[in-house]
């Protein structure tokens, strides 16, 4: 792992998995103040938020790109809840809102990954996490590291740094 990914992640253990998730997605996501088309094409802003409400052309602040985060975790957070229905480590609701964050609601209700996970194969659900790995049909080197750290996370009953 990344040294300072780590080192962040360290940080980020104090404030539970929220914390732990904001650090994964900062990391992956970058920020972008003004709107900016995805690698899918897909009209984002700040750290890879999507949606109706981006403004084209505006600058976003700090703040606004922080509080879009905050919402758009807040919404992953919620549908990690909402569908699994096995027991969770922080480690593994961070990964798990982060790779919801990325690949959206409706694919991860609708996942593999999912039922592996409810079903109690803990270990076969992390490892489809490594099946995201595409954009436009071709692979996304950013998205093998992405995936990578989040397997990582899921598959550890607690994070080991």
């Amino acid at each position: 792992m990344n040294p300072e990914l780590r080192n962040r992640l360290i940080k980020g253990t104090a404030g539970g998995v929220i914390a732990l998730a904001t650090v994964l997605i900062q990391w992956h996501e970058s920020v972008h103040y003004t709107p900016y088309r995805d690698s899918g094409g897909v009209l984002s802003v700040c750290y890879g938020h999507t949606g109706s409400d981006i403004v084209p052309g505006k600058r976003y602040t700090v703040a606004e790109c922080q509080a879009l985060l905050d919402s758009d975790l807040k919404a992953a957070m919620s549908v990690v809840d909402a569908n699994v229905t096995v027991p969770l480590t922080e480690s593994q609701r961070a990964a798990l809102a982060s790779f919801v964050y990325n690949v959206g609601n409706g694919a991860f209700a609708r996942s593999t990954l999912l039922k592996k996970l409810n079903a109690g194969d803990m270990a076969g659900a992390c490892d489809e996490m490594r099946r995201w790995k595409y954009v436009g049909g071709k692979v996304s080197k950013g998205l093998v590291s992405r995936r990578a750290v989040e397997r990582e996370f899921c598959t550890e009953a607690s994070v080991i740094l």
